[in-house]
């Protein structure tokens, strides 16, 4: 298999960081990471171009490491809370997904990509939860959710409920 040495102009998951110079499979390189701009060709009459572009991106991430950090100290203090309708199990009709929790973040003024929000599988059930977003590769902010049912009956109702339920089986 024929390979290319390129510059990652961005970070990608299991191969590098930005500004990094790596070996990858020419058709990776042709079909993905370059149309989509993600790295350029690291040819011999490049290099020392890549070296100051290298140089350039790294300061670039370190500025956006601090901004990461900023709004994560700034979002530490923030929890959000969901109300759903729920059954008689305490199972949600419907879920909380990283779409609701983008837009939720979005409503209280923060720009956050779903992609971003780490969360495993949706949730589905009445309760707290801690879920992961990474605002940056190194400034994972660890975010306290909470999911209530709607209308009248209160959190601890449905918790006390569920383990009604359970242990009834």
């Amino acid at each position: 298999m024929a390979t290319i040495t390129v510059l990652l102009r961005e970070d990608i998951e299991n191969l590098g960081g930005r500004g990094e110079i790596v070996k990858v499979k020419a058709g990776y390189a042709r079909n993905y990471l370059l149309p989509r701009r993600l790295a350029v060709l690291a040819t011999k009459g490049n290099i020392k171009q890549i070296e100051q572009e290298r140089e350039a991106l790294l300061k670039k991430a370190a500025r956006e490491k601090a901004t990461a950090e900023a709004q994560a100290e700034q979002m530490k203090s923030l929890q959000l809370i969901f109300e759903r309708k729920v059954g008689d199990q305490g199972i949600l009709f419907g879920s909380v997904t990283s779409m609701d929790i983008a837009e939720a973040l979005r409503e209280k003024g923060y720009e956050i990509d779903r992609k971003k929000i780490l969360l495993k599988e949706a949730i589905k059930e009445t309760g707290d939860y801690v879920v992961p977003i990474k605002l940056h590769r190194e400034v994972v902010l660890e975010l306290p959710i909470s999911v209530v049912p709607e209308g009248g009956t209160k959190k601890e109702e449905a918790d006390e409920e569920r383990a009604k339920k359970k242990t009834k089986k």
